[in-house]
């Protein structure tokens, strides 16, 4: 051995002699636990960033303290003592035989090397923090998830500032091209899925997780603290990975000026994510505040209405976005969901005024909300090709909304394009899957089970219907698209089951027994088996004589499936003569008029149809187009 090398090996003995490395070791540990406390506590106390640059520099100047103290003194029984030189000693006991005895491994020296290994993992993230970014600057896009707010003020009264927080960030965010923002319905339908009680107990390592099922590569995570009048927002953008903290952000004022404050935050934010860490140049439009409303009343029923909504309780949320636009009229965003509200309730005449409303002011939103608006629309007024252009800027912007992939595949199923809406309701299942919760709406089941129903893919259909009962168990929607599947395939026993235990959900639910005929007339008709379903709806019927709907869905059978044309177009005199105006009526008229040649008596009648429509009608258009070509080639 050399004499550096013998000189090196004496000076680590010393060093280990003197404790010098277990109180390095210690002191390392000791310094984490105390930033990483208060990286959680110093907000709560409502104190500024700076306090935790001052405790990193108080705690990097103690350690070379630490190190000469316990480099000088040790503790001993007798007190702390100055510590003598082992110049002269030797390591080890020399036996007989002239060889040194091996020096034993000592408890001393594992609890060093844990603390060591501890505080080597611990700091692992914060050392490879930089590759992160580059990472995210690579991808020249960053994903991210705006969690709620945690209402630290001790005033359950402003607990809606929690959500609104929350939104206004998404709002922000959502117009920088560079950021693909989880929205709102995403991360409120895992929360709501999740054991939280109240926001105030979303910790930051649940709302990591959360972030990950999300598929976001950070979260903001945010707190609203108040000190007198004032209020102060308190905003961490953490690594979903590595539960990091990239960059801390806090901002006060007055407790009114609360919409100055959230646009100001999430200007921070954006210019922190596009700025610093993509390296770009900021979009000036991006930065354009594209708010929701400056009334905070009007901002609370907004919120409750949104609440409601994503637990798809439509008519109290109809009535809080009805009420947040009685108070500001511009307030286009709770316009916009006003109109979805009536939509999924199917009042399509008050869905479509308010979505001409929000149209008019679709400019005054933010992108997001502006591109639901123009779907909106084109449902209304343009058809489902159009609505796909919409849709497809949606997926741009977050590819992680199961409700937009549904509607993807809901805009091809209109279309009758089977084969191209199966891999969008496949995604918008996928996504659930992987968020570990049941679908928002038993239509992503049906609208995947009808499209492949329609493609003859019965063994996928079969099993998409066993999912489907677990998380909806015994919806009489998925129990009729069961019997209407083991009809199709012969299996008549399993097909009385199923209509079986429908009929006694229906029954259950108070529906008329002419109704129920009704319905299982088309599970027959969608088995194809026309015999029984003629039988089922002619059964409806005499329940029901003067009831239009009944003659209707009678005439349209016999005219559509060229059964008995003659007969329907009488029968569909009657239901005009009950309600004259009403749209599929005409239709029927028209179509049936059609199948008889006399095309321009029924242009006449599938316009008429067409003019009165509360909404697109993908089949009404192919029966008008049908019509004018015929007319035209008789020309």
């Amino acid at each position: 051995m050399t004499e550096s090398s013998n000189k090196l090996s004496r000076f680590w003995q010393e060093l280990r002699r003197r404790r010098v490395i277990r109180v390095t070791a210690m002191y390392a540990a000791t310094a984490f636990i105390i930033m990483e406390a208060a990286d959680i506590m110093l907000p709560r106390l409502g104190l500024p960033d700076w306090t935790v640059t001052f405790l990193i520099v108080l705690l990097i100047a103690g350690l070379p303290v630490a190190i000469i103290l316990s480099w000088i003194f040790e503790v001993t029984p007798e007190g702390i003592e100055r510590t003598e030189s082992t110049e002269d000693q030797s390591e080890g006991e020399v036996l007989p035989s002239g060889r040194k005895r091996k020096r034993k491994l000592k408890a001393s020296d594992v609890i060093i090397a844990a603390l060591f290994v501890v505080v080597l993992i611990l700091l692992y993230p914060k050392i490879f923090k930089s590759d992160r970014l580059e990472e995210f600057r690579s991808q020249g896009e960053i994903s991210i998830a705006v969690m709620p707010f945690q209402n630290l003020t001790g005033d359950t009264a402003k607990n809606f500032l929690q959500v609104l927080a929350q939104d206004n960030l998404i709002t922000s965010l959502s117009n920088a091209e560079e950021l693909q923002v989880r929205q709102t319905e995403s991360v409120i339908s895992l929360l709501q899925n999740s054991d939280l009680k109240n926001y105030a107990t979303l910790t930051s390592s649940v709302a990591g997780n959360l972030s990950q099922k999300l598929g976001a590569g950070v979260f903001v995570y945010g707190s609203i603290n108040q000190i007198g009048e004032d209020i102060r927002l308190n905003a961490k953008l953490i690594d979903s990975e590595t539960q990091e903290v990239f960059q801390s952000f806090q901002i006060g004022g007055n407790a009114g000026d609360i919409f100055d404050l959230t646009d100001s935050l999430s200007r921070m934010v954006k210019n922190y994510l596009i700025i610093t860490v993509l390296k770009k140049e900021l979009d000036p439009e991006s930065q354009k505040y594209i708010g929701n409303t400056n009334s905070a009343e009007a901002t609370r029923y907004y919120i409750q209405g949104k609440e409601a909504f994503f637990r798809r309780d439509y008519i109290p949320a109809a009535e809080m976005f009805r009420q947040s636009v009685q108070i500001d009229s511009n307030f286009a965003h709770a316009a916009g969901y006003l109109a979805l509200s009536y939509m999924n309730r199917g009042i399509n005449e008050e869905a479509r005024k308010w979505t001409l409303i929000a149209f008019e002011k679709k400019e005054e939103v933010s992108r997001r909300t502006q591109y639901m608006i123009e779907w909106l629309y084109a449902n209304f007024f343009q058809g489902p090709s159009e609505a796909l252009i919409p849709l497809r800027q949606l997926m741009k912007m977050d590819d992680q909304t199961p409700f937009v992939h549904y509607l993807m595949g809901l805009s091809y199923t209109v279309m009758h394009q089977y084969e191209r809406a199966i891999p969008y309701f496949e995604r918008s299942l996928e996504i659930y899957e992987r968020w570990d919760i049941k679908p928002a709406w038993v239509y992503i089941y049906t609208g995947l089970g009808d499209a492949y129903h329609q493609t003859g893919q019965y063994r996928m259909e079969r099993k998409l219907y066993r999912n489907a009962e677990k998380d909806f168990p015994g919806d009489p929607i998925i129990l009729r698209m069961q019997a209407v599947l083991a009809l199709s395939q012969g299996k008549t026993n399993a097909a009385d089951e199923y209509i079986g235990r429908y009929i006694s959900i229906l029954e259950g639910n108070a529906y008329s027994e002419a109704a129920i005929t009704s319905g299982l007339g088309s599970i027959y008709r969608d088995a194809g088996l026309f015999d029984k379903a003629e039988e089922f709806y002619r059964r409806a019927l005499s329940l029901e004589p003067d009831r239009a709907v009944r003659l209707n869905n009678l005439a349209w059978f016999l005219i559509h499936y060229d059964r008995d044309i003659d007969e329907g177009l009488e029968l569909i005199k009657k239901a005009l003569e009950i309600r004259p105006g009403d749209y599929l009526y005409l239709d029927t008229k028209g179509w049936g008029l059609y199948k008889q040649g006399k095309y321009r008596e029924a242009l006449e009648f599938l316009e008429k149809s067409w003019e009165s429509k509360p909404m697109y009608d993908y089949d009404i258009y192919l029966h008008l187009e049908e019509a004018r070509k015929a007319v035209s080639d008789q020309s």
